[in-house]
């Protein structure tokens, strides 16, 4: 085994990790808003919305998420609309990560008891501020266990993008494993990082589950 070879490719590493972060927070902040955005329709009256959000979860939980990438990447320009590599995927995973957080949140807002909603129309409250304030605060926090592993599984996903030259960590290892021909030592060392990518993010949201949702749980 010899690792020496790889350290001259430490720029490369660096940026590579960088695009992952970056296409990983991407993918998770827009799939959480369509994750709220779609629980939110489920719940409502108007049922062409329903079928609609029902639809695109069956969809893109049921299908590959590499398929899905391909489809945007390859398929789209045919249609004249032409994304580049890194938004192609980050479309393609926050439309992924989305339909799981609908039915994450979905869980999240049906575990909110009916009387703790009906207490807040007593005060007075609005429709917004009911959800605002009283059922979304709590939901989120019954559900953050599974938002933090679902984002676990989007971090270590985003190799995926890989697949259409997004120069993401995974596609920089390919790169610096085709010029050094040292594949134990490269694909070792982007385990290694991909780990402590992991472990790092656990560390966080162990942070802020203590800070964020500290108030008394109900028992």
């Amino acid at each position: 085994m010899n690792f020496q070879p790889l350290w001259r490719y430490q720029d490369q590493l660096i940026e590579g990790v960088l695009i992952t972060l970056a296409l990983t927070l991407v993918a998770a902040i827009v799939g959480l808003v369509i994750g709220v955005a779609g629980a939110v329709a489920l719940r409502g009256n108007f049922r062409p919305a329903r079928m609609l959000v029902r639809s695109y979860i069956e969809l893109f939980r049921n299908t590959p998420s590499l398929i899905q990438i391909f489809l945007i990447f390859f398929v789209l320009p045919s249609f004249g609309l032409k994304l580049p590599a890194f938004e192609s995927a980050a479309v393609a995973l926050s439309l992924y990560f989305g339909a799981y957080s609908v039915e994450i949140v979905r869980a999240g807002l049906d575990s909110i008891p009916k009387s703790q909603i009906e207490a807040g129309q007593c005060l007075g409250l609005t429709g917004w501020q009911v959800f605002r304030h009283i059922v979304l605060p709590p939901a989120m926090r019954n559900v953050y266990p599974a938002f933090t592993s679902q984002f676990v599984l989007l971090l270590l996903g985003t190799s995926l993008a890989s697949q259409v030259a997004a120069g993401e960590l995974f596609h920089v290892a390919s790169f610096i494993e085709s010029r050094t021909y040292r594949s134990f030592e490269v694909y070792a060392a982007i385990c290694v990082i991909y780990f402590a990518l992991v472990m790092a993010f656990k560390a966080l949201f162990a942070v802020i589950d203590a800070t964020a949702f500290r108030w008394p749980r109900r028992q």
